[in-house]
């Protein structure tokens, strides 16, 4: 079993990090945490590391209704939230790497009926997202 959706989109790393962060939006995901972590490893290892790395961020994705349900159905699913969504630079070849946590791998770890409609629900609006970050941008030309 796979544990990410991803795609690779043509467009620059901070283009794709901000229709990311859109379409997350638009498929009520707020944005909780976010770690640079090429900036936390300048910070913690050095330049070399943080330059290893490239451009990297982890967006901590929430769906307040869906987080809701989870937690009812299961207290012990707030380990495995938010939904990580890594937004991180290609091999320069002008690329941009977005990927999602599956949220099947909640079903995987509980197999509870109430955790898979609600992974089921999490993962078509993360599809969505996803589906939505990789369209050419109809405001640009």
């Amino acid at each position: 079993m796979t544990y990410t959706r991803t795609i690779t989109v043509p467009m620059s790393y901070e283009q794709a990090l901000e229709r990311t962060r859109a379409a997350l939006a638009d498929q009520g995901f707020g944005i909780l945490t976010e770690i640079d972590v090429k900036a936390t490893f300048n910070t913690k290892l050095g330049e070399e590391a943080a330059e290893a790395v490239g451009d990297y961020v982890i967006l901590g994705a929430c769906n307040p209704v869906l987080a809701s349900k989870a937690l009812a159905a299961e207290p012990q699913l707030g380990v495995l939230l938010p939904c990580n969504v890594v937004v991180r630079r290609g091999n320069g070849d002008g690329q941009t790497t977005v990927e999602a946590i599956d949220p099947q791998t909640m079903v995987q770890l509980s197999g509870s009926p109430q955790v898979r409609e609600i992974a089921d629900d999490a993962d078509a609006r993360l599809r969505a997202a996803l589906s939505t970050s990789s369209e050419a941008d109809p405001t640009r030309s």
